[in-house]
């Protein structure tokens, strides 16, 4: 069935929320099936701005900055998958930079993943036209089976 689940966190709460249903999936799966789940974190701002008075500027993140961000996310991806770590599970993780539904996507065909597993943040109409939809971008964009999870009302987006 699903041995290799990709799943895309972006360190917030609300990207967490398919957590407890993948690890209901993993109970039902790893007695009979080998898993193996993929974390990963897609850095997508590669600059940041600068302001001087009335003036800014974007400027890209140096070297030193961006090992920093990608070493924040390498240990939130650790640190998750420690939490769901169990008996015939392996857990791999990812750090990426780009685009974070072309990230998604191309991780998703690299591992040859079974299933993508994902939350959503709900929007709907303006919002998600303003937004964007990584989740929309990801489910139309692939052939692998995309499940989404909806973030509970009130999960903030910390």
């Amino acid at each position: 069935m699903f041995e290799r689940i990709l799943v895309p966190l972006d360190g917030s709460k609300v990207g967490e929320a398919a957590l407890p249903v993948i690890e209901q999936l993993i109970d039902k799966l790893a007695a009979e099936t080998k898993v193996e789940i993929t974390l990963i974190g897609v850095i997508t701002l590669l600059r940041h701005w600068v302001v001087v008075g009335e003036a800014s500027a974007p400027v890209s993140y140096t070297e030193e900055e961006l090992k920093l961000i990608k070493g924040r996310v390498a240990n939130n991806l650790a640190n998750v998958g420690e939490a769901i770590k169990k008996r015939n599970v392996t857990i791999k993780t990812i750090v990426a930079t780009g685009n974070a539904a072309d990230e998604i996507l191309k991780a998703a065909d690299e591992i040859n993943a079974d299933l993508i597993a994902m939350s959503t943040h709900g929007r709907s109409g303006l919002r998600r036209l303003a937004f964007g939809s990584v989740t929309d971008k990801v489910l139309h964009g692939t052939h692998i089976p995309v499940l989404m999870v909806r973030a509970p009302e009130g999960t903030k987006n910390e």
